[in-house]
């Protein structure tokens, strides 16, 4: 049995999307532990957890004695931390005013000092702090060479103070955030930041797969106009994909999508993500992986230590259901048989 990568669970799919602003209640984060212990496929069960870095599961300004009984309350359903996510949306941005680039950068510190802790703590292994631009593409598409050189400076400033904590950077490739909406502005801004020993790429097959299409940049399409999902053309847009930003990868979220958008406000025209047994989902799970997980000459990378199933906005019926986590489990456990390792 392959014991690389570790599979783990998001937990901020109890969050986004959710809360006292939306139709639906936030869904507590022991609740979401809970459900994740319970999950267990042919004797695997999850490793770890992702966690989201905002109330109510962890305040970003929690402190010492707090997060000793966080790890306490994670370890004793036997899981380990991975990579936890910056809350850099809700009062910063990487490009705007020199108050939310400080408060982005901010928020970025306070993370880098909650991952290290609980890595002090004996909890977390391996993992990153993901950070997005947390600007609209709008506001880009403004002046696109300035916002991102702006957008560079700021994570540029984020990574020294996640050096300085011995910290990894990973921001999200998702199509709703200005200067990374696309695989060729992601991978322009990745190399003006020019830091890949600290702030790298973080690929979510589900947001990746738009990448694909064009959304939201028609000009960096890659699939034909005339492109009806036939599987060759699939991996072959996905191979020039991953050739462009696999280098630059080092965190990696399972996922699914039928390649429709959806989302409000600042996250409008996102991935959809689907549940892992969806008809309409456009990835074969574990083949797709491999693209990230595998070199151009079909060799394991071994760079990513863990993965993480990210399924945002499903109805809490279906969250509260425990046969939803064992799908997702059963097909992460799929990834892992055809592209882990034991040592």
């Amino acid at each position: 049995m392959n014991l690389f990568p570790k599979l783990h669970n998001a937990m901020w799919p109890g969050l986004v999307g959710k809360g006292p602003d939306a139709e639906e209640a936030a869904i507590d984060l022991e609740t979401m532990l809970q459900m994740t212990a319970a999950a267990e496929v042919n004797g695997v069960k999850f490793d770890g957890v992702d966690l989201f870095l905002y109330n109510p599961h962890v305040d970003i300004e929690i402190s010492d004695d707090n997060l000793k009984d966080l790890a306490d309350r994670i370890q004793k359903y036997g899981f380990v931390v991975g990579s936890v996510v910056a809350p850099v949306w809700f009062d910063g941005a990487a490009m705007g005013t020199q108050q939310q680039r400080d408060n982005f950068v901010a928020s970025v510190g306070k993370a880098c000092r909650i991952a290290t802790r609980l890595r002090e703590l004996g909890i977390r292994p391996y993992g990153v702090v993901r950070i997005d631009s947390a600007t609209s593409v709008s506001a880009w598409n403004a002046d696109p060479v300035a916002g991102t050189a702006q957008i560079a400076e700021t994570f540029r400033r984020a990574a020294d103070i996640a050096e300085d904590y011995g910290e990894r950077l990973a921001a999200e490739g998702e199509i709703c955030w200005g200067g990374m909406h696309s695989w060729r502005n992601m991978l322009n801004l990745l190399e003006q930041v020019g830091r890949p020993q600290t702030l790298g790429f973080q690929a979510d097959m589900a947001h990746t797969l738009l990448y694909l299409l064009g959304y939201n940049a028609p000009q960096d399409r890659i699939v034909p106009a005339d492109f009806n999902w036939e599987p060759d053309q699939l991996d072959e847009a996905l191979r020039k994909l991953t050739s462009a930003l696999r280098p630059w990868t080092i965190d990696f979220h399972v996922a699914q999508n039928d390649a429709t958008v959806k989302g409000s406000g600042s996250h409008d025209k996102t991935g959809r993500h689907c549940l892992a047994d969806d008809p309409n989902g456009k990835l074969d799970i574990p083949h797709h992986a491999g693209f990230w997980l595998r070199d151009e000459a079909g060799k394991l990378t071994k760079t990513i230590q863990h993965i993480c199933w990210d399924g945002c906005m499903f109805p809490n019926s279906v969250m509260t259901q425990q046969s939803t986590w064992n799908n997702i489990l059963a097909a992460m456990q799929k990834v892992r048989e055809q592209h882990g390792w034991s040592v």
